[in-house]
């Protein structure tokens, strides 16, 4: 089957006709130059996959000096072309060195028609492996470049994202272990990958694993990968996790999850650094930085059984703690702002603000689902709106029992007013008794009957 396009250069005419004739039948496009001021041309216009070079052209000058000129420039302009020298059995020695300086290979004239054939058709798989290596580096780089995406990040202007800040800048260009902690949606996940991007390891994966998401029966195969065959669907070998992150950074999320008779396993491969696939027996050694985050209460499930007290102190030799929103109140407007810009983009809405009713009524929410409930919010409310304004009433916010109005009996209103006015005037009756538009003597029966 004919493949590929090739490029001759010689000045002997009859050589050009017999070489159209036999290499017609194998490559798709056969090109003829009879003097080699046209390699320029030709590699630009026409893109061969192999190129044959003559090592003579002027007439009466055998000393190949010309051959090796224009294989210089032909690597100058296309250093992944192969380029096969023709030459005589008294240019061997030469043609050895043109190897040393880029040639594929060379063939001898008069040739013969297979080794000629073979020759050449090596030497266009070697071109369709070098486009497939280049292939795969760009891909890697994208990839890379996903995996690794600089997340947006918003600190805020409070005191504690400050101080967090700063700690994370710290320890982020050293290789020690950090537990990151805090509830849901406070952004455990953004910080892990700041770290990553700051650590010295950002040129390489940061890989997340979703330890809340992976079964007991998947957890080897998915953490350790495994080889061909080593189970019924094992079609082919596979890198787990730990092998994707070597070089770079491991982040398990929701390490709580994990349940006890697995964390066995994940320490011994922390502590080893060596994992074995399922189905092998050889280990292969890993290096990686690892990251870990839960909302759950690590040292109080060490002290009920729950979770091993040696793979906690393994993973965390720095803990850093992600605050709840509501105990950065001031940092509401900016990340409200923040994500607002984020998804004015997003939905074409550019230029949309919020209103300073709506700001407000950010700061009085209790934000229990934390950034991440801010963020859907204001997504939600930038898709909703029609105005370039975000008024107060367009932020709609969840409605939660403990935000409700509690209803009490008019007994528990009464004894909570005389509870509030007797700490105002430091239990002296008289004048808690005049505030309340009542007697002495009435006062002191209420505090009776409500045995305060």
């Amino acid at each position: 089957m004919k493949k590929g396009s090739i490029l001759i250069v010689d000045d002997n005419r009859n050589v050009l006709t017999a070489l159209r004739l036999l290499l017609s039948n194998y490559f798709e496009t056969v090109t003829l130059l009879p003097s080699p001021n046209g390699i320029y041309d030709a590699l630009r216009d026409l893109k061969p996959d192999v190129a044959l070079l003559d090592m003579n052209f002027s007439a009466g000058i055998n000393s190949g000096n010309e051959g090796l000129y224009w294989l210089s420039e032909i690597k100058k302009h296309e250093p992944d072309l192969p380029v096969v020298l023709f030459t005589a059995y008294a240019d061997i020695d030469l043609a050895v060195s043109a190897l040393k300086r880029g040639a594929t290979d060379f063939v001898v004239k008069p040739w013969d028609n297979s080794k000629l054939v073979a020759t050449l058709q090596s030497a266009y798989n070697l071109r369709e492996s070098r486009k497939e290596v280049k292939f795969l580096r760009e891909k890697q780089s994208v990839l890379h470049s996903e995996l690794n995406r600089e997340t947006a990040i918003c600190w805020g202007q409070s005191a504690i994202m400050d101080s967090l800040r700063r700690m994370i800048e710290k320890i982020a260009s050293t290789d020690a272990n950090i537990l990151i902690t805090g509830e849901n949606g406070t952004g455990k996940e953004v910080i892990a990958r700041e770290i990553h991007r700051l650590s010295s390891r950002n040129n390489e994966a940061l890989i997340t694993v979703d330890m809340g998401a992976i079964t007991e029966t998947l957890f080897e195969s998915e953490l350790f990968g495994y080889v061909k065959g080593a189970f019924t669907d094992a079609k082919t070998d596979r890198a787990g996790k730990f092998e994707a992150a070597n070089g770079g950074t491991l982040f398990l999320d929701e390490i709580g999850n994990l349940s006890y008779p697995l964390q066995a396993k994940m320490l011994n491969a922390l502590q080893s650094r060596l994992i074995r696939r399922v189905g092998s027996n050889t280990p292969i050694p890993v290096n990686i930085r690892l990251l870990c985050a839960t909302n759950r209460n690590l040292p109080e499930m060490v002290a009920k059984g729950e979770f091993r007290e040696d793979l906690l102190y393994r993973i965390n030799t720095i803990q850093i703690e992600m605050p709840p929103l509501r105990e950065r109140r001031e940092d509401i407007p900016l990340l409200a702002d923040f994500f607002l810009r984020k998804y004015a983009g997003k939905y074409k809405k550019n230029g949309i603000t919020l209103s300073a009713e709506a700001v407000r009524k950010l700061q009085n929410y209790s934000w229990h689902g934390n950034i991440r409930e801010l963020q859907h919010t204001l997504e939600k409310a930038v898709i909703l709106s029609d105005s370039a304004v975000l008024q107060a009433d367009e932020i709609l916010l969840n409605k939660r029992s403990d935000e409700m109005p509690k209803i009490i009996t008019l007994e528990e209103a009464e004894k909570q007013l005389i509870i509030k006015s007797l700490k105002r005037h430091n239990n002296n009756l008289t004048a808690t008794a005049d505030e309340l538009g009542t007697t002495r003597q009435t006062l002191y029966n209420k505090i009776k009957k409500y045995n305060f």
